[in-house]
């Protein structure tokens, strides 16, 4: 009609509205596929156990009977802060070995540094071949006593499953899926990101797994260069013959690494391909 103003057309033309309703259900169905990966016994059944065991450990220390010594050395808040320091250490660790073991696998991968892979290795394979308490004393005469001396040992220990493991799911990919994903005019980045990473997950994720277990481990032995950690529990337990402070340490220790490589084993579940999942 005359002198009324004409509604806007708010309407979307089918074609545009048509890919992204359909990216949409694409993301909702990836996400809710990885979702279901998550059974109800991967979730409840080892954070249960050691929720249990942890729950009896603490129900035999109220009925122990502790004398002065072993009191002294739980008092204070000093198994918080013990398990604070063995996590803050574990993590910063793993996330060094991440950030250096995962580009260089990368890197040995490709054409131009190929040939020093060898030399990478066995410089890897060093650190894993000296005991861990002897690499620590070592480091001790470089860079003192203290936590920081522990996470570089702990890093130069935990460094070859991950680069092992890089180098060989990248090079473990059938030659042609690369072939074909440049021959439909991707980058060699885009070829790494979209084709050669997602399919390599699987055993990146494995590596991780182990350098984070054996993060937990070698944590416990920074008491001896003044690291702190659960292994001061342990140390001081065995030093002053206590069996009840030996346990908790021993037993706090365990339980760590077995929830951290359980919350490890969820984010690989997550993170692997959907055309993968008939191999996990």
């Amino acid at each position: 009609m005359p002198g009324q103003a004409a509604a806007p057309d708010e309407s979307v033309a089918p074609d545009e509205a048509a890919p992204q309703d359909e990216g949409t259900r694409r993301g909702a169905a990836v996400a809710e596929g990885r979702l279901a990966r998550l059974t109800w016994q991967k979730l409840t059944i080892l954070p249960g156990v050691v929720g249990l065991v942890l729950l009896g450990t603490w129900l035999w220390f109220r009925s122990a009977e502790l004398d002065t010594i072993a009191r002294n050395a739980l008092a204070d808040g000093n198994v918080t802060l013990r398990l604070g320091q063995h996590i803050e250490m574990t993590v910063i660790s793993t996330f060094w070995v991440l950030v250096i073991a995962i580009p260089l696998g990368i890197a040995l991968t490709r054409p131009f540094l190929r040939k020093a892979t060898p030399v990478a290795m066995a410089v890897a394979n060093l650190g894993q071949a000296i005991p861990s308490l002897g690499l620590l004393v070592l480091l001790v005469f470089w860079l003192n006593i203290g936590q920081t001396t522990a996470v570089v040992g702990m890093v130069v220990y935990a460094v070859l499953p991950v680069l092992a493991n890089t180098i060989t799911g990248l090079r473990g990919i059938d030659p042609g899926l690369t072939e074909a994903a440049k021959g439909i005019g991707m980058s060699s980045l885009g070829v790494l990101a979209k084709v050669e990473l997602p399919l390599a997950v699987p055993l990146i994720l494995a590596g991780v797994r182990n350098a984070l277990v054996l993060n937990v481990g070698t944590a416990t032995l920074a008491t001896f260069i003044g690291g702190g950690g659960l292994g001061d529990l342990i140390s001081s337990g065995i030093t002053n013959q206590r069996m009840p402070v030996l346990m908790l340490g021993s037993i706090l220790t365990v339980a760590l690494a077995l929830l951290i490589d359980w919350i490890a084993s969820l984010v690989e579940l997550l993170l692997r391909p959907r055309g993968l999942e008939g191999s996990s």
